[in-house]
């Protein structure tokens, strides 16, 4: 057991580490996709840090984006993200825009993953739809229920300036579905799904960047997300402004305490020194 000293030095350590945890979520308050960082009696047990620091998984208040080409998830889940190197990584930011060759990506250029549908809104798996139970149901495998996904890709058509040469608009609609538009409206054919995928776990994902998770052991494999994907959206941080505060206030009391103690029992120890050497 730790005596008395080296309990109140680890508490003032811990203590500036967690003022510097909720700094960070009281600055990130408004930024759009921001995961809140979660505190429990555990964290801190026995004055010492866990190295497990959790995230809040619940909901963000939605805000108008800074494209219509943004989207929104309400509900449980992550859109997914690929690299050139085909890495996968999940994200709750949908601050996403087509680039010049069409295709869907994030801010910092990974691709946007999805799943083709037929004309009738199927999910499709080479040639074969996928039954609609059996993609709920069934985890994936770069995929759900092992439909691999793929880019999300709109090329523009020169000769016509329309995309993929038939449709003058594109609509994200609350299935998460990307619908073509021609003939000014009249006509909308569905042409891809936004993959949406969630874990049993996901609290212990592990953050690889800023809003950017990867699965790990502790998080489960992924399964499919459940939750409506809206145009125009982004998801505002779930941080909880007035319960940081509090933290906040809670821990520099804490904090204040562990100094007091620790200058306690340095004026033991200098008087325990000071009558042996006497």
């Amino acid at each position: 057991m730790r005596d008395a000293f080296i309990n109140a030095v680890n508490t003032q350590k811990i203590t500036i580490e967690w003022m510097s945890d909720i700094s960070e979520n009281l600055v990130n308050a408004y930024t759009p996709g921001y995961r809140e960082k979660k505190f429990t009696f555990k964290t801190f047990l026995d004055g010492s840090l866990a190295e497990t620091r959790l995230r809040n998984v619940g909901q963000g208040k939605s805000m108008p984006g800074t494209s219509d080409e943004n989207i929104y998830l309400e509900g449980s889940g992550y859109f997914v993200l690929r690299n050139d190197a085909g890495r996968l990584v999940y994200t709750r930011l949908g601050e996403f825009k087509f680039d010049g060759e069409g295709v869907y990506r994030s801010t910092d250029g990974q691709a946007v993953q999805g799943y083709i549908l037929n004309d009738k809104g199927e999910i499709m798996n080479g040639a074969k739809p996928v039954d609609a139970d059996s993609f709920v149901d069934t985890a994936f495998d770069g995929g759900a229920a092992s439909v691999p996904t793929t880019n999300i890709k709109l090329w523009i058509d020169p000769s016509n300036g329309k995309y993929l040469g038939k449709y003058e608009e594109f609509e994200f609609k609350d299935d998460g579905i990307l619908y073509g538009k021609a003939d000014s409206g009249q006509v909308m054919t569905p042409l891809y799904k936004v993959a949406v995928i969630n874990f049993h776990n996901p609290q212990m994902l592990y953050e690889v960047a800023d809003g950017q998770f990867t699965e790990t052991a502790e998080s489960g494999r992924p399964v499919v997300g459940r939750g409506e994907v809206r145009g125009g959206l982004l998801e505002l941080s779930n941080v909880d402004f007035d319960a940081n505060t509090a933290y906040y206030q809670q821990a520099n009391i804490q904090r204040e305490l562990a100094n007091q103690l620790i200058k306690s029992y340095k004026q033991l120890l200098e008087n325990a020194i000071e009558l042996m050497t006497s």
